[in-house]
């Protein structure tokens, strides 16, 4: 049950250089750069590259918030919206500029870096749609959020750890206590993109963390199964690489919130 995340994990990063392809326009200068990462409309996420003054710039082009417009999810009808974008923009060091391209630039030393973060921020705001699609009052992370502050519980959110591979992952929130620190994502939904990189993300910073810290550090994955069927494989999946899994429906049991005790 566990193979296939297995093979995920190890061959991430071979799998995301070997699906990834690019076109120069000539007349432009500008790069256009195929990622295996799949979009709001189930296409390939597509960034764009150019060199300019010695310094690279990387853009969506607009796309991203041009799709969330024709989803339904347009972001200047909603405060709430503009306010998840903007934050989703700070965390990973995006602009937004005059023309809604989500843009940053960079030097080809720090290229890998600032292109995971280019398409990360993408994923993320072209998750905003699946809150018209579901009349979704607020995003699951939020919930979150709100229930940690109702237990109050201390924590840090949009925890940034650097893993042994050189790239910083973003977890949604870190919980750290004298003998162990906790690593948490909130999934509103799991799927074969989403469910391995958290775990590939939590496995490359493990090691590091728990020599700095001398503590244990535990990966847990909160998942939304509000309205919804999950398939068992993902479950399987977290628990075969020793991720916690708490779903939504079950946070109150005790045994479930003991989960989030460092």
């Amino acid at each position: 049950m566990s193979n296939w995340i297995d093979n995920s994990i190890n061959e991430y990063h071979k799998w995301f250089r070997d699906k990834t392809q690019f076109i120069k326009d000539e007349t432009t200068g500008w790069y256009s750069i195929t990622t295996p990462f799949v979009g709001l409309f189930n296409d390939t996420i597509e960034i764009y590259a150019k060199l300019e003054n010695g310094q690279i710039i990387l853009s969506d082009d607009g796309h991203t918030l041009a799709n969330l417009e024709l989803s339904g999810t347009p972001i200047s009808r909603s405060p709430k919206r503009k306010e998840w974008l903007d934050m989703i923009l700070l965390n990973y060091g995006i602009t937004l500029t005059t023309e809604n391209e989500l843009q940053t630039v960079t030097t080809e030393g720090h290229f890998p870096q600032k292109k995971f973060n280019l398409i990360s921020a993408i994923s993320e705001v072209s998750d905003m749609a699946m809150m018209a699609k579901h009349t979704v009052s607020s995003l699951f992370k939020e919930d979150v959020r709100s229930f940690f502050d109702e237990q109050q519980m201390i924590y840090t959110p949009e925890f940034i750890a650097k893993g042994t591979t050189g790239i910083e992952f973003t977890f949604d929130f870190q919980i750290a206590g004298r003998q162990k620190e906790l690593v948490v994502k909130s999934f509103n939904s799991l799927n074969k993109m989403n469910v391995p990189n958290f775990l590939f993300g939590w496995e490359d910073i493990k090691e590091s963390r728990e020599r700095i810290s001398g503590k244990k550090l535990d990966g847990i994955a909160i998942i939304n199964d509000t309205d919804k069927e999950l398939k068992s494989e993902y479950i399987d999946a977290l628990k075969s690489k020793g991720a916690v899994p708490i779903l939504w429906s079950q946070r109150y049991l005790p045994e479930e919130r003991e989960k989030l005790t460092a």
